[in-house]
C-alpha cells in the first residue's frame, strides 16, 4: 500500500512539473522579449508585394522601384538580426496589420508603418542590435520612397 501511495506522489509530481514547464516549451523559439522580427517581414514582404503588383505610370515607377530596394534591404537586415537572435525563420505569422486604406499604395505605407512599429521594440540581444537599426534606417528610405510614390500618384490626379 505504501509502495502504491509513493508512486501515486511521484506521478502527481511528474505531473506538476510538466504543467509547470508547458508554458516555457510553447515559447522555446522565441526566448526573451525581443522585437518581432517574424511579424516585421510578413509585412515587409506584403508592402513589397503591394509596390511590385500595382499597374502605374513611369513617373512613379522610379519612387516604387526605390522604396522596394529598400525593403529588399530592411528585409536582409531583418533576417540577420532574427537569426542572430534564434527566431524560426521558417515560421510565417499572419500579417498584423489592420489595412483601412485602399490602394496599393496606401497598403504597403501601412505595413511598413506596421513593420517599423515591430522592429521598434526594445533589443535586448545586443549581437542583433547592429543589424536591427540598419533594418530601421532601410526601412525609413522606403517609407519615405512609397509616400513620395502616393504625393506623385495624388499631383497626377
Amino acid at each position: 500500500m505504501k509502495t502504491i501511495t509513493h508512486k501515486l506522489q511521484a506521478c502527481a509530481a511528474g505531473a506538476l512539473l510538466a504543467a509547470a514547464l508547458l508554458p516555457l516549451a510553447a515559447h522555446a523559439d522565441t526566448p526573451g522579449h525581443h522585437p518581432g522580427y517574424l511579424h516585421a517581414l510578413t509585412d515587409l514582404q506584403d508592402a513589397r508585394w503591394n509596390l511590385k503588383h500595382r499597374p502605374g505610370d513611369p513617373a512613379v515607377g522610379a519612387s516604387e522601384n526605390e522604396a522596394v530596394i529598400a525593403i529588399d534591404a530592411t528585409i536582409d537586415e531583418v533576417r540577420k538580426a532574427a537569426a542572430t537572435d534564434a527566431k524560426d525563420l521558417g515560421m510565417h505569422p499572419a500579417e498584423d496589420a489592420h489595412l483601412d486604406r485602399p490602394g496599393r499604395l496606401h497598403q504597403a505605407e501601412q505595413l511598413l508603418q506596421k513593420a517599423k512599429q515591430d522592429l521598434s521594440e526594445e533589443e535586448d540581444n545586443r549581437n542583433a542590435r547592429g543589424a536591427q537599426l540598419r533594418a530601421l534606417r532601410h526601412l525609413e528610405r522606403a517609407l519615405h520612397a512609397t509616400e513620395r510614390a502616393i504625393r506623385e500618384v495624388e499631383s497626377h490626379r
